[in-house]
């Protein structure tokens, strides 16, 4: 609805200004949502974006297995082969929870949604993801900004993915919206960043995936100890600073996860989720993340495309390896919904930060007609100028 589109538009302009400007070189660009197979045979996706399905031999109803297990008590259940979600469902004696049925297989579903376009019908894809279009568009990029590393191209447009049991209300969605930021930098300074400084002092709240507590630990030493680089940490750091002093996301409910090589996405080298408790949905949930994608997109479209996608910088040719920072916008909407809903002795109400309140100001003229309301009238002219402001004389005084 309106109120919800505007709480949107707020949450997006604060994204721009706190994520796509964290450099001088980063720029947003627009993105296609219909893009041709070649693009996904590079990025890996025809063959790696899958997510684990059981059917019901009974009534046909399919679902998602890590997350039907999750929901029975099995922590991490996305961490789990195949076989071994099949194992623990029938270990745990589990059913279908639309019919009682036995529960089929886990087997692999691809989750993206393919179409055909033109005359002679060729094979596309919906985009899953945003990120596609940055990578398509980086060489042209980089020589348009005139050809410096690290280069940030920002993304806000739809994805679309074929969930098998979409829930949760807009929470997890077939058609949705991403904030992406995909930062283009040169692999042999990975462990070094010109504002290094800035955050080698701040603590992360961390869950690493072999541990059961979050834990808080400065950059410096996440670095030194865990052998996290730093280019990664300055920018994890940068997102928790979004949600923690932009969003106002209280501390104890923000965490960033790491997935373990099994859970983690096929590109990724280092991911992190941002994942924070939300009561609506029972616990921690993932609303963003930060991952160290290494030379995978670039190398694959460079394969497929036949072109070189290197670039000469800094006196050498650099294949570019990439850091993404990915939002759900559907899901950080969802997010300020879930934390800043309060119930007290006025009723129930949104408490949210100023910032990302849909409406800045409401002018209600106690006296109808004549002067008085000339002047409300002219408070509001002037106060529409720069917020989303509303104006009201219908009803009783008492009821404005």
């Amino acid at each position: 609805g309106h109120l919800g589109k505007a709480l949107k538009a707020n949450w997006e302009k604060a994204w721009r200004e706190n994520i796509a400007a964290l450099d001088e070189n980063f720029y947003e660009i627009q993105s296609n949502n219909i893009l041709p197979e070649a693009v996904f045979r590079a990025s890996g996706h025809i063959e790696n974006f899958n997510d684990p399905m059981t059917e019901c031999k009974k009534c046909h109803f399919r679902f998602r297995a890590d997350q039907f297990l999750e929901d029975n008590k099995v922590e991490n259940a996305g961490e789990l082969k195949i076989e071994e979600m099949t194992s623990k469902i029938k270990e745990k004696n589990l059913k279908c929870p639309k019919c009682g049925g036995e529960l089929s297989e886990v087997k692999q579903f691809n989750m993206m949604f393919p179409i055909t376009v033109g005359f002679n019908e060729e094979k596309a894809y919906l985009s899953p993801e945003t990120a596609q279009a940055a990578y398509i568009s980086f060489k042209e990029e980089f020589s348009a900004t005139r050809g410096k590393l690290p280069l940030g191209l920002a993304i806000i447009d739809k994805a679309y993915r074929n969930e098998i049991s979409p829930r949760q209300m807009f929470f997890r969605l077939r058609e949705f919206s991403q904030a992406e930021l995909q930062i283009f930098f040169d692999a042999d300074k990975i462990n070094e960043h010109e504002k290094w400084k800035d955050v080698q002092k701040k603590k992360l709240r961390i869950k690493f995936h072999d541990k059961n507590e979050i834990e808080e630990k400065s950059c410096e030493e996440l670095n030194i100890k865990n052998g996290i680089p730093k280019f990664y940490l300055y920018y994890a750091s940068k997102v928790q600073d979004f949600y923690l002093n932009m969003l106002k996301i209280p501390s104890e409910k923000f965490r960033l996860r790491e997935l373990s090589e099994v859970e983690r996405a096929f590109y990724n080298k280092i991911h992190f989720d941002v994942e924070i408790m939300l009561d609506t949905l029972g616990g921690f949930k993932e609303v963003a993340g930060v991952h160290y994608r290494t030379d995978h997109d670039l190398l694959g479209h460079s394969k497929v495309s036949g072109k070189n996608l290197e670039v000469f910088y800094d006196g050498k040719k650099v294949l570019p390896h990439v850091l993404e920072l990915s939002f759900g916008v559907d899901r950080n909407i969802w997010t300020l919904l879930d934390i800043f809903y309060s119930v007290g002795k006025e009723g129930s109400m949104f408490l949210f930060p100023p910032r990302f309140s849909p409406i800045k100001a409401a002018v209600f003229p106690i006296i109808k007609g004549g002067k008085f309301e000339k002047i409300s009238e002219k408070i509001f002219d002037e106060l529409k100028e720069e917020w989303n402001v509303i104006y009201d004389k219908t009803g009783s005084v008492g009821r404005r």
